[in-house]
């Protein structure tokens, strides 16, 4: 209430960079699952990471304890970008006055998280390249072998252009404008649900972050698929002319996951995005909230 929209984009990246510093290890974590045996049926291949907690260890193990926050500073990037604007968006949104109508908090927030998606895309490309990276023994998906963020930034654009930077947008965009929509809907509800049961106090952070928690559960099965299939598609290996060579696009890949992997090959890595949404969306609305009260 009373923040410009052009605060409200510079507070919200700084509460989406907050928020990071302490997800980014299950971002890690989720990204080296979804790649896990891809495009092989189930149980035909090795499984050096098993569940959240031992995928944890494995990465400990294979990268160190630094090896946790990989892909910070890209995961930093894209928090800024894709938050700053999503915030922003939804802020000219309410403004607007767009918010008010029946479907309109959904539907803003759809909007605001395709936009932020876009504008972020090519930081969330080197964030995933950077975070597969690891020892041949416990390597998943394809090895870009990128030395830090700005040689990859380098990388890609001399030699796919800045067309390559965008590589990977048409999974990203449903993914977030999903997750967002879903997370508007049930955020408040579910908050509500839990201060009805008198579990946590009205008002306390420990009930936001129970309803975080609830109203994950939603986001993480609407979400998952999207997210699975942004990770193969940003991660892939790319001819000369920048074209993937083993998914032509959004719908091939979910279509190949499906045939190759089951169903359940869509909800790789559920449990580290689940583990990831609740206390990264209460995080970001905690520091965004305080960020414009000072």
């Amino acid at each position: 209430g009373g923040v410009p929209p052009a605060i409200d984009l510079v507070l919200g990246a700084a509460a989406g960079c907050l928020a990071c510093v302490l997800t980014n290890p299950l971002e890690v974590v989720k990204t080296r699952l979804q790649l896990q045996g891809e495009l092989q049926p189930p149980g035909t291949y090795p499984r050096p990471y098993r569940g959240v907690l031992r995928a944890v260890g494995a990465v400990c193990r294979a990268d160190g304890l630094r090896g946790l926050q990989k892909g910070l500073a890209a995961s930093l990037l894209y928090q800024g970008l894709m938050n700053g604007v999503r915030f922003y968006c939804y802020s000219c949104a309410e403004d607007a006055g767009w918010t008010r109508y029946p479907g309109g908090t959904v539907a803003a927030g759809a909007v605001a998280g395709a936009v932020g998606a876009f504008v972020g895309s090519p930081a969330y490309l080197v964030k995933t390249h950077l975070q597969a990276q690891t020892l041949s023994a416990v390597a998943v998906g394809h090895q870009h072998n990128h030395e830090n963020i700005s040689r990859a930034f380098e990388s890609i654009y001399k030699q796919h252009g800045l067309a390559g930077l965008w590589r990977g947008v048409t999974g990203a965009v449903p993914r977030v404008a999903v997750g967002s929509a879903a997370q508007l809907a049930t955020f408040a509800s579910a908050k509500d649900w839990v201060c009805e049961r008198q579990w946590f106090g009205e008002g306390s952070w420990a009930a936001v972050l129970a309803g975080g928690m609830v109203s994950g559960v939603a986001v993480a099965v609407t979400m998952t698929p999207f997210d699975v299939v942004s990770t193969r598609l940003y991660n892939q290996p790319v001819d000369a002319d920048g074209t993937g060579k083993l998914y032509r696009g959004f719908l091939d890949c979910i279509l190949q996951i499906s045939s190759k992997e089951g169903l359940l090959g869509l909800y790789k890595g559920i449990g580290a995005v689940y583990l990831r949404l609740g206390p990264h969306t209460v995080l970001s609305l905690f520091f965004w909230d305080e960020l414009r009260k000072m």
